[in-house]
């Protein structure tokens, strides 16, 4: 899901893009689980006016999305602390957003290794109800 400028959720169109290309100190997720919170909320409609920061007109970030779950699909060069195949979990909100999509790359920080047992779904649950 993508948007182009501030409004509510008539501003969001379903659109084919590229696989994110990494950076070294990044990851390539393949999402399968994001949940909406109220920054989603707040960033799409631009207010309070703070979060336009970065997008006084228009949005810095066209993707949005800051809780996920997924698996690594490749990692960059200075990665070490996880692999290719591991099943993950995190905000991404301080690294660049982009969870409401299939793939995301992002800082390889972001993220902590999902328990084996635990959905991905499971997983975010778990972590929303710590925060609140």
């Amino acid at each position: 899901m993508v948007y182009n400028k501030y409004g509510t959720t008539n501003v969001l169109n379903l659109k084919e893009i590229e696989i994110p290309t990494l950076k070294q100190n990044e990851v390539l997720v393949k999402i399968h689980a994001a949940s909406v919170n109220y920054w989603d909320w707040d960033l799409l409609r631009g207010k309070p006016f703070l979060n336009r920061l970065g997008g006084l007109l228009k949005p810095k970030y066209k993707i949005l999305g800051a809780d996920i779950a997924g698996r690594i699909e490749a990692i960059g060069r200075e990665v070490n602390h996880i692999s290719v195949g591991d099943e993950v979990f995190g905000d991404i909100s301080w690294c660049g957003w982009g969870g409401f999509a299939e793939y995301v790359s992002v800082n390889a920080e972001a993220f902590t290794l999902k328990p084996a047992r635990m959905t991905f779904e499971a997983r975010l649950l778990r972590y929303h109800k710590r925060e609140f």
